[in-house]
């Protein structure tokens, strides 16, 4: 892929973020369940959360295309109310490889309920 004039002579210019929504650094933890595991949910935690994805630290990768359900409770820093939660289904857009040995997966939400505290 060729090279623009302005980024020749801005080696060092960031690329521009392409985020639409604000997202919240937020350590929460979070069930993941996948076609992989079924039923099963997988413990995780988030690194952030928009309202249009999420991105959380696991033990071992998803692969990118997986869909993904996933349900995690919001606190009141984030609802301006209550705690909520949530349940979520998405697909996985992106894994990154992080230190001690978790991954970091990055799923776009494409539908999501609220429910009743248990």
């Amino acid at each position: 892929m060729a090279e623009t004039q302005q980024e020749k002579t801005q080696p060092d210019k960031a690329p521009q973020d392409k985020r639409a929504t604000r997202r919240f650094g937020l350590r929460l933890p979070v069930a993941v369940a996948t076609s992989e595991n079924g039923e099963h949910a997988i413990e995780a935690q988030t690194r952030d959360v928009s309202a249009r994805g999420i991105c959380f630290f696991i033990e071992s990768a998803i692969a990118a295309g997986s869909s993904i359900e996933f349900t995690l409770t919001l606190p009141p820093e984030i609802t301006l109310t209550e705690a909520i939660r949530v349940r979520c289904t998405g697909k996985v857009v992106r894994v990154e490889e992080e230190k001690e040995g978790k991954v970091a997966v990055a799923a776009v939400i494409d539908e999501y309920e609220f429910l009743a505290e248990p």
